[in-house]
């Protein structure tokens, strides 16, 4: 183990500024999963399967009483702006969240709005995949990205009337070196001339004029894409001044763009895939009899209230519509919490409940030595076309510990 301990810190300082460490422990693994071309296709097309559903639903979700959005756990103070358009993309950056089934490939969840694990499958799996010999699912998809990020920041600049180069400043906060260097990471990806990184404190809100850098310049378009905009509208200076409410304002006003945009945030509550099964169980006609069989072979089915699982005795999970990291996801049976996690940060939210699928057991190479953990997929929906996909490998409840499994193709494309 010693060797291989040596050879994972050698590698990953090669790579500056990556977080291969996370709360003290190791987090990416210098390990290489193999998956066949058959695999990598078949994740390609759930992905663009999936956000043909959720796309289609969201231009109904916009249309939706309030009360309607209310019932899905959107806050109050969010209804203002949840019809907000700047891009023509419902996000810029997605990522689904799959299980591989004996029944195929299942839907767990979408982070449509501030979705992390990017500059892992985006740079870092292809650097593995290079280290250990094998084809890079990812191939290229670095350079997509950039292109989507630029292609956004056009249109958003546009529709805000920004004419010439905008000024462009990605934030986060600073303590947080997952969330910064994701930023850091997504601005040198987008090669955007004159774009800065200002931490989040740093910003200044001026009720009714604009968002400005510390050093007074107008900022045209905040990227934000580590700061959930539930949390955003929730903040507050150290005098009460509503600062997440008034940057919303600016936003509604088009005196300042944001990405990721609203309609991502709409997305997001895991409550809009309870809507989904349950038009799919009523055989809505808002969608076609091609959408429903998408919904049967890849969505799992999911309720606001715990009865139908209730009446079958299954194993079902809950989860709060706005959540991450399996934060207050509790496993249930017949109402009785039989796994419950450690934290529940997001308790206040509506809950959804949702069929428990199992997810696929392995044995991965960590510096400790082999360890047994269980699969899950993040696949990234970038501008509305599939892109990056990789591996976590942890619990049981995918959490904040999980680790980075890097994966690589092997065999030949059919």
């Amino acid at each position: 183990m010693d060797k291989q301990y040596s050879e994972r810190n050698a590698f990953y300082k090669q790579i500056p500024m990556f977080w291969d460490r996370l709360y003290g422990t190791e987090y990416a693994l210098y390990d290489c999963h193999s998956i066949s071309p058959v695999e990598a296709t078949e994740v390609r097309r759930a992905t663009n399967d999936a956000y043909s559903i959720y796309k289609k639903l969201n231009l109904l979700l916009k249309n939706a009483p309030d009360e309607t959005l209310l019932d899905l756990g959107f806050p109050e103070s969010a209804l203002p702006f949840l019809r907000i358009a700047q891009i023509p993309y419902e996000t810029v950056i997605g990522r689904f969240d799959f299980v591989k089934t004996i029944e195929g490939l299942k839907l767990i969840e979408f982070n449509s709005d501030t979705p992390t694990f990017i500059r892992e499958l985006f740079e870092v799996n292809g650097l593995v995949c290079e280290q250990f010999g094998v084809s890079n699912p990812n191939e290229n998809e670095e350079a997509y990205l950039g292109k989507s990020i630029r292609n956004s920041i056009f249109h958003c600049a546009q529709s805000i009337g920004v004419k010439g180069h905008p000024y462009v400043v990605f934030t986060a906060h600073e303590d947080d070196i997952e969330d910064r260097e994701t930023m850091n990471y997504l601005m040198a990806v987008a090669r955007i001339k004159g774009t800065v990184f200002i931490p989040l404190r740093d910003l200044q809100v001026v009720e009714g004029q604009g968002v400005y850098d510390p050093n007074g310049k107008k900022i045209d378009i905040v990227y934000r894409h580590t700061y959930p905009l539930e949390a955003l509208l929730e903040d507050k200076t150290s005098d009460d001044f509503p600062i997440g409410i008034e940057f919303m304002k600016l936003v509604k006003q088009k005196r300042v763009g944001m990405l990721n945009p609203v309609s991502a945030f709409l997305m997001q509550s895991k409550a809009v895939m309870a809507v989904i099964w349950g038009m799919f169980e009523q055989r809505h006609p808002f969608f076609s009899e091609e959408e429903y069989a998408i919904i049967e072979r890849y969505f799992l089915p999911t309720y606001l209230d715990e009865d139908p699982f209730y009446e079958t005795d299954e194993i079902y999970v809950s989860k709060p519509a706005f959540g991450r990291e399996g934060d207050t996801v509790e496993v249930r049976q017949n109402r009785h919490a039989i796994y419950v996690p450690k934290q529940k940060t997001y308790d206040q939210y509506v809950k959804v409940f949702q069929k428990y699928v199992d997810l696929p057991a392995t044995v991965i190479q960590t510096e400790e030595g082999s360890k047994s953990v269980h699969l899950l997929i993040g696949s990234f929906i970038i501008n509305e076309k599939p892109s990056a996909f990789g591996l976590r490998a942890g619990d049981k409840i995918t959490n904040n510990l999980s680790y980075f499994l890097p994966c690589g193709v092997k065999g030949e494309s059919e």
